[in-house]
């Protein structure tokens, strides 16, 4: 249960990238979507971010549709593995593709914002948790930071840059509704955070394998009272009225995410008593033997997609 020290990279504490990959390109293919690689782009406060950007089939050809869109943190995990970090992806494209065969979702055009390396932590972490953490909780992110936490610039760049770029620059539906996010382990708190606080962008969200420890479990202890208390304050009475909304949650029981059924209990039944229906506006699965780590993500994928971005 208490793998730590094998998961430690997986939630990418100080994980290192791949090799930078050629050139920026477009990769033509007929029938499985195409891709676009944007290499580097300069972010005021931020280390500078990169894009794994997929348009799905069709896409060059129906020249009066436009598509919603899904962003998704780790970019550099999500579709070829010669750019992972661990050998291992989450087949993200494939996944949609085959929920559009299945006529379970519409096209989804999918933008993957890498992780910058070692900056990783202090990007996804929540600046409202930090900021609210104190005693033991507050130093065990100190100890993993490595700099200023900076996700708070992050999910302003997200939201007022990067988004209206993308909605300039390719043929976008552009609403909330049609607007969802995702992302695993420091990723999936990232998401949680997005969804909250700019409700008027985000509509839909998964949050896979959400890292509630927030830092090294052996630091914080199995459960950390202060740590639940803290996600109370700064993402389930923060959620407001579903309104249409979407949210997802899971976890697995094996590896890491074995620190992650006490906290998910309770911010399951935080989200039901403020009016959020399970199975409605929010859906909490538990995969049970699950590790923590991409090609279990991979596997559920289909699914989470199918139930968040369903109309």
């Amino acid at each position: 249960m208490r793998a730590f020290g094998i998961a430690l990279a997986a939630f990418g504490l100080s994980a290192c990238q791949a090799a930078a990959p050629p050139p920026p390109a477009m990769i033509e293919t007929a029938d499985v979507g195409r891709f676009v690689e944007i290499e580097r782009i300069a972010a005021d406060g931020l280390p500078d971010q990169r894009l794994s950007i997929w348009l799905p089939p069709g896409y060059d050809r129906n020249m009066g549709t436009r598509y919603p869109v899904l962003y998704m943190h780790d970019g550099h995990n999500l579709f070829d593995v010669t750019k992972s970090n661990f050998n291992k992806i989450w087949a993200a494209d494939k996944a949609v593709l085959a929920l559009m065969a299945q006529g379970k979702i519409r096209p989804h055009i999918i933008v993957g914002i890498w992780a910058p390396g070692s900056d990783r932590y202090r990007q996804y972490l929540p600046r409202p948790a930090y900021n609210a953490a104190t005693g033991e909780v507050r130093a065990a992110m100190d100890a993993m930071t490595g700099g200023e936490v900076v996700s708070d610039r992050y999910l302003a760049w997200m939201a007022d840059t990067l988004k209206p770029m993308i909605d300039a620059d390719y043929r976008t539906l552009t609403g909330a509704k049609d607007t969802a996010i995702a992302g695993s382990s420091m990723g999936g708190l990232m998401s949680c955070y997005a969804f909250v606080t700019r409700l008027d962008v985000f509509g839909r969200a998964a949050c896979v394998s959400s890292h509630w420890p927030a830092a090294d479990p052996a630091k914080v202890g199995d459960f950390n009272q202060d740590l639940a208390a803290i996600w109370q304050s700064t993402f389930v009475e923060q959620l407001g009225n579903p309104d249409g909304r979407r949210l997802w949650m899971d976890i697995g029981t094996a590896t890491l995410d074995a620190y992650y059924p006490p906290y998910q209990a309770r911010i399951d039944a935080g989200v039901t008593a403020a009016g959020w229906r399970r199975g409605v506006d929010f859906e909490s699965k538990v995969y049970d033997g699950a590790p923590h780590e991409e090609n279990a993500w991979a596997a559920r994928l289909p699914e989470i997609l199918g139930w968040v971005l369903t109309d």
